[in-house]
């Protein structure tokens, strides 16, 4: 209502985010989708600290008449204790993150670490920068009935919320008349809240559109590269069809899921529109990835997968989940590939997964050679001999390099073209025995077909099928991992296991180092809350509404089904922490510093929540304003953005409106609980007498 009052909270922004970027370079850290998530937050949170100083100096200028630097210096008296509280609980939060090794610990670092950085910077400017502007800034606001123009709706606005103090204040009073109906209900959101997280389904990283896409194809063993490149062709022509497609790269003979090179493979590497020339759903990564498996239904003669590329380069080859099927005892390659068929067939009947594959197999046609080792002892040929021959002249063998006309050339030895396309041209390959003499290799060796394997893998020493794919629509893939988990136990028999890769494995072990943050966290907000309030009991009033902050959050998931409970999420939880310790902080602490002067705890804490309505609710709001673009977010990394808007504007709206009611129930239970009625009594007896005898010499009655 205020230009003066709203320039000063939003002069910290620019100061407290620039001034971060100074530790970058000794953190060694760059400008990422991760440190931006964290300056994004950080705008909501730094203004929190100058608002309340600003709501307090204003207050004391317009309600108590006093100058701006006698109200600037007894708000700071009153505040600076809960603005340097609510920096080191935020910063407490997030530096445990710090420590977290692994991949994880990489994801929530850089935006841990920006926050604590960002909000310690603007404590600093709160209680520098910003008293002395409000001291210079600051005047009087006189709105009255009579006032004009936009004055007119403040004064309004004024009178409404004056209303709705003294309503709320009411509602806080029966709220601690009925104090176990209270417990009661808290016992309930917590309770629910632990229930919803369970049903909630849970991820990694989500999938994005990148504007990026892999297909990879494979044509019935031993197809020649002539028909490897007609296909390639015709292909090409159906993705030029698709018009979110900008271009493409075609390789025939690569792989490039397993990263085998074969004469029946071909990959193609898609690069499609930027995002803000594909609105439509159906030019987006999921509609572009069903129009091209439709166009490329007609051909039934080639395996092709199309898919996206991994959430996070280096960890594996493509999106989706990487299952590795081993088997870890003896056995045929045979008998391999027909367990792999049938893990696989009971894998695509869950409707958690959407078309699990692998293209692994021992159908490709080979020739086997068997070497007469006795019949080669008889006439003298070494079996080495016997090998190194059919090796050099069906393949090649460096020999030595030369130089000539001050150029290296390489010597290399292999038979003529000729005389190697066909396998019978063995027959007319010699080797020497010991004597000297020429035998010819056929009569030493024979051949015939056979079905082979082109490529085995091993992972962990074992024999290893790579199977992918992705989480079936409205499944996230926390639900596919399960999936994978229970058909393997039902499927496979004894000496055959499996493992996780990728992404798959990352997500799996994050799982309880998501836990280990939040307790680290959580335990050392207590300790800094312990040692702030001089008690172990009553930072469990603040502590208790950590898990509001939670109910919003998985409420606002919940409503999201195309939200999953993934590490974006569990970052906005973890600022939930600290924000919601924040709103409580600012009712506690003006309740006991009154009830350690000796006031009744319960008008005490009527007079501080209605203090402190005001600041909690223009903090929360202008934190939920400032997150709002994350949650409508589009375009490149949108899923990332939305999932962490959500999560804390929910987790905001619930620890704000619900918070303000529960944390003065909380604080007189504990209190009362903590101090005893005989301390309260004393408490109450020593600000009684030094009162009256004031009041007294001042001529007044109490």
């Amino acid at each position: 209502q205020n230009w003066r009052a709203t320039l000063i909270p939003i002069l910290a922004i620019p100061v407290s985010i620039i001034g971060t970027f100074i530790f970058f370079i000794p953190l060694d850290f760059t400008i990422n989708t991760l440190t931006l998530f964290g300056f994004v937050l950080a705008i909501g949170i730094v203004v929190d600290d100058a608002i309340v100083v600003v709501e307090a100096v204003q207050h004391n200028i317009d309600h108590e008449g006093l100058s701006a630097k006698e109200a600037t210096r007894k708000a700071m008296k009153e505040i600076t204790a809960p603005v340097i509280a609510i920096a080191l609980i935020l910063a407490a939060v997030f530096i445990p993150v710090g420590f977290i090794p692994g991949i994880v610990g990489r994801l929530y670092q850089q935006f841990a670490i920006t926050i604590a950085i960002s909000v310690l910077l603007s404590a600093f400017i709160a209680l520098t920068l910003t008293p002395a502007l409000c001291s210079l800034m600051l005047k009087p606001m006189k709105l009255d009935k009579n006032s004009k123009g936009i004055n007119k709706y403040f004064y309004k606005f004024n009178r409404w919320f004056e209303k709705t103090t003294i309503s709320y204040s009411r509602g806080v009073r029966k709220s601690i008349k009925a104090t176990p109906l209270v417990l009661i209900l808290l016992v309930c959101i917590y309770v629910g809240t632990f229930g919803l997280f369970q049903a909630k389904p849970t991820g990694f990283i989500p999938t994005e559109d990148e504007g990026r896409l892999l297909i990879s194809f494979q044509l019935p063993e031993a197809s020649s590269t002539s028909r490897t490149r007609e296909v390639l062709n015709e292909m090409g022509d159906r993705i030029a069809e698709v018009k979110a497609i900008k271009n493409y790269t075609a390789i025939g003979g690569l792989n490039a899921i397993n990263f085998s090179f074969k004469s029946n493979s071909g990959t193609f590497f898609i690069q499609m529109h930027p995002w803000d020339e594909r609105k439509e759903k159906a030019d987006q990564l999921y509609g572009v990835m069903a129009q091209l498996r439709e166009k490329f239904a007609y051909l039934k003669d080639a395996n092709i997968i199309v898919i996206p590329p991994p959430a996070i380069p280096g960890l594996g080859n493509t999106g989706g989940f990487s299952f590795m099927f081993q088997q870890r005892r003896a056995g045929d390659i045979k008998e391999f590939e027909q367990m792999l068929g049938q893990f696989l067939a009971a894998v695509n009947k869950r409707p958690e997964i959407a078309g699990a594959f692998s293209f692994f197999t021992a159908k490709t046609p080979g020739y086997h050679i068997d070497v007469d080792r006795e019949k080669a002892k008889k006439l003298g040929v070494s079996i080495s001999d016997i090998f190194n021959t059919m090796s050099s002249y069906m393949g090649s063998q460096y020999i030595n390099d030369f130089t000539r006309y001050g150029r290296n050339f390489r010597v290399v030895a292999q038979a003529d073209t000729s005389y190697r396309n066909e396998i019978e041209d063995l027959k007319q390959y010699y080797v020497l025995n010991r004597q000297g003499e020429s035998i010819p290799l056929s009569a030493l060796i024979t051949y015939k077909v056979v079905e082979n394997a082109p490529l085995i893998s091993h992972y962990n020493l074992f024999r290893t099928a790579e199977i992918n794919g992705n989480a079936a629509p409205g499944y996230s893939s926390g639900q596919a991992i399960k999936a994978l988990e229970e058909v393997a136990a039902e499927v496979l028999p004894s000496g055959y296991g499996y493992a996780f890769s990728g992404l798959s494995r990352e997500e799996l072990s994050a799982g309880n180092s998501t836990i280990i943050i939040f307790t680290l966290s959580i335990v050392l907000v207590l300790l800094l809350l312990a040692a702030l309030y001089e008690s172990w009991s009553v930072p469990f009033s603040i502590l208790f509404a950590v898990p509001l902050g939670a109910f919003g959050a998985i409420v606002a998931l919940m409503f999201l089904p195309s939200l999953s409970n993934n590490v974006y999420a569990q970052i906005g939880l973890i600022t939930l922490i600290g924000l919601a310790a924040k709103n409580a902080i600012l009712i506690v602490e003006f309740a006991k510093e009154r009830v350690d002067r000796g006031r009744e705890l319960v008008g005490a804490t009527i007079e501080a929540v209605k203090l402190r309505l005001r600041p909690i609710i223009m903090t929360s709001l202008a934190f939920i304003l400032g997150v709002l673009p994350l949650a409508l977010a589009s375009g490149a990394g949108a899923v990332a953005r939305q999932t962490i808007g959500w999560t804390v504007i929910g987790g905001m709206l619930a620890a704000t409106f619900l918070a303000i009611f529960a944390v003065p129930v909380l604080y007189v239970v504990i209190t009362r609980y903590a101090y005893g009625k005989k301390r309260l009594a004393e408490l109450q007896e020593m600000y009684k007498e030094p009162d009256f005898d004031h009041d007294a010499a001042s001529g007044k009655s109490v």
